[in-house]
């Protein structure tokens, strides 16, 4: 299990238009990295659009904002332009980004199990290294899917 302190698995993955994302790439920025359950989705659209609403902060910032899910190229195409988001979607198709980061868990929905992805979000520090969680079992705190850039806003002190 992830905690904070610990330093994130580096991958290599690409965004929904093609271009190679390396994590390790991004060493001496902050990286705000978000894994959600599935594109075009209540939740995943209200979390999306609290980031794109505030992605200023984090571009004036120079923070990377990635979202990741299992979705396909043309599902993250489509949630990215029907909800105008300004930073990429990272494909995971086969979930070895997820369970890198242990967010692929067993999950229940009306009495069904299910495999899938816990909403949980990485910020990470200039060296590689966790230095927040929100979601999951190490969670500071549950993600609040409408005021979730807030939340990260608030933990990195950032300046609107």
């Amino acid at each position: 299990m992830l905690k904070i302190g610990h330093k994130a698995p580096d991958f290599t993955t690409t965004t929904e238009s093609g271009e190679t994302v390396k994590l390790s790439s991004f060493k001496g920025k902050k990286i705000f990295l978000y894994f959600y359950p599935k594109d075009n989705t209540s939740g995943c659209q209200a979390e999306a659009c609290s980031i794109r609403d505030s992605y200023n902060v984090f571009e004036k910032s120079d923070i990377p904002v990635f979202g990741v899910s299992g979705g396909t190229e043309k599902s993250h195409n489509s949630f990215k332009e029907k909800n105008n988001l300004p930073f990429p979607l990272l494909m995971d198709e086969e979930f070895k980004i997820a369970k890198l980061y242990n967010v692929y868990q067993k999950k229940s929905m009306y009495g069904k199990e299910y495999m899938g992805i816990e909403r949980t979000t990485f910020l990470i520090d200039e060296k590689g290294i966790i230095e927040g969680i929100f979601g999951g079992s190490e969670g500071i705190e549950k993600v609040k899917t409408k005021e979730h850039a807030d939340q990260v806003i608030k933990f990195w002190d950032l300046k609107l």
